[in-house]
């Protein structure tokens, strides 16, 4: 018998990654795991350039790029395969600690805005929130937005040169840097869809990545039974509190089958990046967005 096509998946390093590490470690994915800490953004890059095969990443920066290639008339390069969290993402909105200029979402309104990249989550967040809170307007931009790269550039971005006002990100992710007060939290805002998808990019083994995603299942499911092993394994190779990432834990609804996307949810995700101006009438359907069945 052949040997399983190992394919190169690439994730954020985050708590959220943990039932990959138990899919390769407990049952045998025929993977190599490729951390990708500026986020989605550089995942789409990755999958349309072929140095990964599939990514595990945040719902809106997956469908805002797959939607702007299908305005442009391009091939998006990658397909949605699985949903790999049900639970909405808590976002936390940050500044510097020391800074008394932002005070509390209200004041954000024309201010610069640090995301990672172009097209990545924190920056489709941005949008999301401006369209909450009424900031968009016909042909007008409701921030200047940053480009700041890693989770680190953009608290230095916040706290030490000023080249942000504010910026957001998971929230058990910055918690702790609230707590140690270099960052000050202002606010929050949920994703109004479930929060994390996989995709695959065009042209990878369709056997292989079916495998993959019964794999994956298998690593949620000894996730849900080890919670103690989880703790132990986020504690002990990441930087989270044994107290955090229990409440984490409470908040966070992994799908028991990871297998296939909803098109509705795509579709509904398309409409809130249509109302946020993050993609046009051009931008295609839900079914545009997924691997054909």
């Amino acid at each position: 018998m052949a040997a399983p096509t190992k394919l190169r998946i690439g994730f954020i390093p985050e708590h959220f990654s943990t039932p990959l590490h138990f899919a390769i470690a407990k049952h045998s994915l025929a993977a190599t795991l490729i951390p990708v800490p500026t986020g989605t953004g550089d995942l789409t890059k990755l999958l349309k350039s072929s140095e990964i095969d599939v990514a595990v990443g945040l719902t809106e920066g997956f469908i805002a790029d797959l939607g702007k290639s299908k305005a442009e008339g391009k091939e998006g390069g990658f397909k949605l395969v699985g949903t790999y969290v049900q639970s909405k993402l808590r976002w936390g909105i940050s500044t510097g600690g020391q800074r008394e200029d932002v005070t509390g979402v209200a004041g954000l309104e024309g201010r610069k805005v640090g995301v990672s990249r172009i097209g990545s989550g924190s920056y489709v967040m941005s949008y999301v929130l401006a369209d909450q809170q009424g900031w968009l307007k016909p042909g007008g931009k409701p921030f200047e937005v940053v480009p700041l790269g890693k989770f680190d550039g953009l608290r230095q971005g916040v706290s030490g040169d000023k080249t942000a006002d504010f910026f957001m990100w998971e929230h058990f992710t910055t918690k702790r840097y609230w707590d140690s007060g270099e960052l000050k939290r202002i606010g929050e805002i949920y994703t109004p869809w479930p929060s994390w998808m996989i995709a695959a990019r065009s042209g990878v083994d369709e056997k292989a990545v079916q495998e993959m995603l019964g794999k994956i299942n298998e690593g949620v499911q000894y996730y849900l039974e080890h919670k103690e092993e989880s703790v132990e394994h986020i504690t002990s190779t990441m930087d989270y509190s044994k107290e955090d990432v229990e409440e984490w834990m409470k908040t966070v609804d992994f799908s028991s089958d990871v297998k296939g996307v909803d098109p509705a949810v795509a579709e509904k995700t398309i409409g809130v990046l249509r109302k946020a101006g993050v993609l046009d009438e051009h931008a295609g359907n839900g079914a545009d967005m997924l691997v054909a069945k």
